[in-house]
């Protein structure tokens, strides 16, 4: 059981331009960027570095230039990045990306990039954070997990959180079923994705607007941190789905 997490922003990460060395830049602003008390954040092993979906997309060149001033222009990208359209009110469309995430616009984004990019969701986001991982480990001698968040909405709910899209070293889903609750009944179906909390939670640091695209959560369980577990096992099979 945890009994304390601490979530640092990480602050000094320059503008990320296509073929960028991200994990160097993260690694960089870990050893250098300072918070309130002007000591720098650091690595520690164990640490869970919360990677916003957009310095990944713009560092492995997903951007797609279109026309500044046409705020629709990226509407062909929505269909062509979906599998599957869900609804459409007005402007918006709800779909499925080939990835198998369900989202308005197929997750691409206008915002926080210059008027003539759409950027487009990584085309693998477990891949993407396994290469930073795999850097960082190998540059700093420092076992860390990673998880690559985005910005989703949620059907009947309204508000916005962040969802990771892709993890590497990290569990995705927490299995309690055949453990007891408080009252030594048996759990049948409760699954925790952990991987979704610490994103929700790095985002309040993070924020939308701050220009923070890193969060380091400092104190996870370390049996959470594990080899070969992906995202992509987040998503529910279509035959396990009731609204499919």
């Amino acid at each position: 059981m945890l009994t304390r997490l601490e979530i640092l922003p990480v602050p000094g990460l320059p503008e990320v331009a296509p073929g960028d060395d991200l994990a160097g830049q993260i690694i960089d602003a870990c050893l250098h960027g300072v918070v309130d008390d002007s000591t720098p954040v650091g690595l520690r092993d164990g640490d869970v570095l919360v990677v916003s979906q957009k310095v990944v997309s713009k560092a492995e060149g997903r951007q797609v230039i279109v026309d500044p001033d046409d705020p629709l222009a990226h509407k062909p990208l929505v269909l062509q990045e979906s599998v599957r359209i869900l609804r459409r009110r007005g402007e918006l469309i709800i779909s499925e990306t080939k990835h198998g995430f369900v989202c308005a616009n197929a997750g691409i984004d206008r915002s926080n990039v210059a008027p003539d990019v759409a950027l487009l969701l990584p085309e693998d986001s477990d891949r993407s954070a396994r290469r930073i991982r795999d850097a960082i480990e190998h540059r700093t001698d420092t076992r860390v997990a990673v998880i690559v968040a985005d910005t989703f909405g949620r059907p009947w709910r309204r508000g916005l959180t962040d969802i990771a899209l892709g993890c590497a070293g990290i569990l995705p889903v927490l299995d309690l079923r055949g453990t007891e609750d408080a009252g030594g009944r048996e759990l049948h179906v409760t699954e925790v994705c952990i991987v979704d909390e610490l994103a929700g939670a790095a985002e309040l640091v993070r924020g939308k607007s701050n220009g923070i695209a890193v969060a380091v959560i400092r104190g996870v369980d370390p049996a959470w941190l594990a080899e070969g577990s992906v995202a992509e096992d987040i998503i529910r099979h279509p035959s396990q789905d009731l609204f499919r």
